[in-house]
């Protein structure tokens, strides 16, 4: 299966335990927030994802159209 690749850019900087359940993406840390970035298999990958964001308490500002990887 073709994963699509992402970018989805939250709000403030992810602490490290967080990062370690979104450990196929990678996170550039910017001043004012974050920007996760990596393969999705799916539409419902990326689904889950934003519900794990949700369940964090993490805003989600933005999320990048897929580009296949």
């Amino acid at each position: 299966m073709t994963s699509s690749y992402y970018e989805i850019r939250v709000a403030g900087v992810l602490p490290p335990e967080v990062m370690l359940d979104f450990e196929r993406l990678n996170a550039s840390v910017e001043p004012v927030g974050t920007i996760l970035h990596g393969p999705l298999q799916d539409q419902a990958a990326l689904q889950g994802l934003l519900a794990r964001l949700e369940t964090f308490g993490i805003q989600v500002l933005e999320v990048q159209p897929p580009l296949r990887a």
